[in-house]
């Protein structure tokens, strides 16, 4: 970091002004950080894999597949049957996947929207058409950018 290096020669508020940084952000990047470098013990009532992959398995069956780990666990204990908290469900969901459905979606195509465009009279015709207040011989296509269409008014009117 470059106000590292220039603090010994001039001091650790003139580098920190001149590079723009405060002096707080100076002194957090010189200290170390905290204790997240030391992984965290597994407590001694974790459950065991096979426990894990027994949860994984009902909340993937196709009796649970489309309920809320809430739902999956108040069933459960309605049946007195119980795996493990809602919150370890949701921790397991979010391990093995992103906490999502877990029902297969429906992928739409992408859809490209239509656009009407006139360099003429009588070149596009729409059902959606309406008069512009400020400029009385334009009319308006609406749902398309309100791109103004030449048109004469009366010409409209009577057809």
């Amino acid at each position: 970091m470059a106000a590292e290096e220039l603090a010994p020669q001039v001091g650790v508020a003139p580098s920190c002004r001149a590079l723009g940084v405060s002096r707080a952000t100076f002194y957090r990047w010189k200290r170390p950080t905290s204790g997240h470098q030391q992984p965290r013990p597994t407590p001694a009532r974790a459950l065991c894999e096979s426990e894990r992959e027994r949860v994984v398995e009902v909340l993937s069956s196709t009796r649970f597949v489309d309920r809320s780990p809430a739902e999956v666990f108040s069933t459960l204990l309605d049946e007195e049957e119980y795996l493990c908290s809602e919150r370890t469900m949701y921790r397991i969901l979010a391990e093995i996947q992103p906490v999502r459905e877990r029902r297969n979606q429906l992928q739409h195509p992408q859809y490209a929207k239509p656009e009407l465009v006139a360099t003429g009279p009588n070149q596009v015709w729409s059902w959606d058409i309406e008069r512009h207040e400020a400029l009385p011989n334009r009319v308006m296509v609406k749902g398309h950018g309100r791109r103004s269409v030449a048109a004469d008014w009366k010409k409209l009117r009577a057809a």
